[in-house]
């Protein structure tokens, strides 16, 4: 795999691999946590299976909405799930969880088609992908409050 066509980024959750994995397998909590800060998400279609449908509109904090199309292409419950984001700009996005201890190493990696397509994304996606995963932790913390 080119590292020229890939983003990365990883980081330690203090949730089981099981509640993280969750949080991708529910369509009300995915719509809550993803995208970058501001951006919200409506749901047309949310088949978490292997060879699912994922169609959604995310809505910009500016008012513009963001068609996206995705296929599930693997998912391994508490360990990996990969999405093929299927319309422009197009990538494979796997994230791999792996415990530790009572946490979770959350690895973030998207393979774009091209590595021109990459390097224009990686601009703004590295700090994208981080408040995506801050967004995770939050309403990870407050979904598993008792």
């Amino acid at each position: 795999m080119s590292e020229e066509r890939t983003l990365r980024t990883s980081r330690t959750l203090p949730f089981s691999p099981e509640q993280v994995y969750g949080a991708f397998a529910k369509a009300d909590l995915l719509a809550k946590w993803w995208g970058p800060e501001g951006f919200s998400n409506t749901f047309e279609v949310f088949d978490f299976t292997v060879g699912g449908r994922w169609r959604f509109v995310m809505h910009g904090p500016d008012g513009v909405d963001y068609q996206n199309h995705s296929v599930f292409e693997e998912l391994v419950p508490g360990t990996k799930i990969v999405i093929h984001h299927d319309c422009p700009p197009n990538f494979i996005l796997t994230i791999h969880l792996a415990a530790e201890g009572e946490a979770t190493l959350l690895t973030w990696e998207q393979v774009f088609d091209d590595a021109k397509t990459a390097q224009a994304i990686k601009k703004m996606a590295g700090a994208a992908n981080e408040q995506n995963i801050d967004k995770l932790t939050r309403v990870l913390s407050e979904n598993n409050k008792v």
